[in-house]
């Protein structure tokens, strides 16, 4: 079990490696990190593990490759990948030979994929060929024809201007015939070496554009920097005090700031690994624990859920493992007592972020007391001398603003969560009006409303684009939530406002009750009439599985298509 002490030790040694920041390109900082951590392993996977040299090496054969087929510094490369071992080197090669890596969602259907490669113009797309059922070849067919036969020598067409070349990664069957293959680009850098122009983009260039997961509407390209991306991985290791060589397990896609930054970026802080799994399974995460001695492993809390639900959990070797973090939506004290006690984990940590401020920007310390985890998000990371110049370097500062003006609110009042560092987005893509309405000078707007403590602690108090209106009252979900979650039987619950004739909206709660649990509805309302306000009390109960609810890849559950899934399946005589 870690002690205080052991964290603060480990914490005193990150800051005394990094007692300066030096900006650096993320295929700069592969390099480095090759130099130090060479032999270690760096991409572990069930059938193969790469050390930072074979990387580091792959990644400069691909990145003269990438050259070799056209690829120019400020060039859009796609990534359709989920987290096959490839991915690791391809997004360095990418920063290496000068290009901006667009990691993409690998579940987008024929019309999302078709906007996001030419909202993004995208010149070259890396893709496998088939995951989860679906067939990039078919579905590019559909979106870019022709695209096979293209040699770069011309745009595949409208509405994919820009697109000249797509290179396969064969992972569920042969590349289309002609195509390019991810072996066949390695081996073009291979014969043509230092074709890549590394040094023309800088620490502060944009190395990455991240498509927003799309909780409240469609996607929008956030474009951050090289060096904003290393800060707050840095920030990560500091604040939860990794110990040298660190082996984070996640199934969280790289495409996602979760993934990517907490996950990959974070564990080259300490020259650690990373054990890549490409869907979330709980007897795979267990597997993968006992077989490859993950000591730190990344979660929603309903993929914690799920791990604790399985019922050979007590005869697992988790030995190994020492810490979880367990981010993107609140969970009670309950939960993390579990995690604790079955897991045998006691550094327990969870946080707070989005895409637009760099990622997960404040974390609870692994040192807290669990109802610290379970009342608030946490603070803003350490970040030592990658930090603000202020107090103990935090990573980002944090404020509240009013939700409809803009204007600043006084310390410790409720408010939209406002913030700006370092690690905030450049904007979005292609995307001025949007960016405007997000970044105001300086401080990133974020939908969320909240407080900040007089500690620095943030609470979150609900999104202001997910209350609703009922009768003229407004009504916060969180409250709801937070009151019907205590409940023995419910083990998820999510409040929203469907249409309604009478009030415009009418609360429903959509649950999914514990395994075995008999809760039904009319027991759902007796609490909520004895704890809330009438106009808080929800019209509907709506029981579901948890594979029911629609969710982003990285767990977050998406209200506006539950407002649709309730609306459709409540009669309309209910409504």
């Amino acid at each position: 079990m870690s002690s205080d002490r052991d964290i603060h030790e480990r914490r005193a040694a990150l800051r005394a490696r990094f007692g300066t920041w030096t900006p650096q390109t993320l295929d700069g900082w592969l390099t480095a990190c090759a130099e130090r951590f060479g032999d270690r392993p760096l991409v572990v996977a069930d059938d193969v593990t790469w050390t930072y040299a074979e990387v580091d090496a792959r990644a400069s054969r691909l990145a003269d490759g990438l050259a070799a087929v056209g690829v120019r510094p400020g060039d859009h490369v796609g990534l359709l990948m989920a987290n096959e071992p490839e991915f690791v080197p391809l997004k360095f090669a990418i920063a290496r030979a000068g290009g901006v890596a667009i990691p993409f969602n690998y579940l987008y259907r024929e019309e999302e994929l078709a906007y996001v490669l030419g909202q993004s113009r995208c010149r070259v797309l890396v893709t496998m060929t088939g995951f989860a059922g679906l067939d990039y070849p078919a579905m590019l067919d559909a979106v870019a024809p022709g695209w096979a036969e293209r040699a770069g020598e011309a745009p595949v067409g409208a509405p994919l201007a820009d697109l000249v070349r797509v290179v396969q990664l064969e992972n569920a069957g042969p590349a289309r015939p002609g195509a390019l293959t991810v072996d066949g680009l390695e081996q073009l850098g291979a014969d043509a070496p230092g074709s890549a122009r590394i040094g023309v983009r800088g620490p502060d260039d944009v190395g990455d554009i991240l498509y927003t997961s799309g909780t409240t509407g469609s996607p929008k390209g956030v474009q951050v920097t090289h060096d904003a991306v290393l800060r707050t991985a840095h920030g990560s290791a500091l604040t939860r005090a990794f110990e040298d060589g660190r082996r984070i397990l996640f199934s969280l896609p790289c495409y996602h700031m979760f993934g990517y930054v907490e996950g990959l970026l974070a564990a080259t802080m300490v020259g650690g690994a990373v054990v890549l799994q490409t869907a979330f399974d709980p007897r795979a995460y267990l597997d993968g624990i006992e077989r490859h001695r993950a000591t730190d492993i990344l979660c929603v809390p309903t993929m914690t859920v799920a791990l604790l639900e399985q019922p050979d959990l007590a005869e697992r070797d988790l030995s190994s493992l020492r810490a979880i973090l367990s981010g993107a939506a609140p969970a009670p004290v309950w939960l993390w007592e579990k995690v604790r006690d079955a897991l045998g984990v006691d550094e327990i940590v969870t946080g707070y972020g989005m895409t637009e401020t760099g990622g997960a920007m404040t974390l609870t310390l692994p040192e807290d007391e669990l109802l610290v985890s379970s009342t608030t998000v946490g603070r803003p990371k350490i970040a030592g001398a990658a930090g603000l110049p202020q107090g103990d370097g935090p990573l980002i500062e944090y404020r509240t603003a009013d939700p409809v003006t803009g204007e600043h609110l006084a310390a410790g009042a409720e408010g939209e969560l406002i913030a700006r560092g370092p690690t905030t987005m450049v904007g979005f893509w292609d995307k001025p009006e949007e960016t405007a309405k997000a970044l105001r000078d300086g401080w990133v707007h974020s939908g969320d409303l909240g407080i900040v403590r007089e500690d620095g602690y943030l609470e979150i108090t609900g999104r202001s684009k997910e209350l609703y209106k009922s009768g003229g009252e407004l009504v916060m979900p969180k409250e709801i939530e937070e009151l019907l979650s205590r409940h023995d039987a419910i083990s998820q619950v999510y409040a929203i406002g469907v249409p309604d004739d009478r009030w415009g909206e009418a609360g429903c709660v959509c649950v999914v009750r514990h395994p075995g649990a008999t809760i039904d509805a009319d027991e759902v309302l007796a609490l909520c009439r004895e704890h809330l306000a009438r106009f808080k009390v929800p019209k509907h109960v709506l029981f579901l599985d948890a594979d029911d609810l629609p969710t982003t890849p990285t767990g977050k559950v998406q209200k506006f298509r539950l407002v649709r899934l309730a609306a459709d399946r409540l009669a309309p005589a209910e409504r």
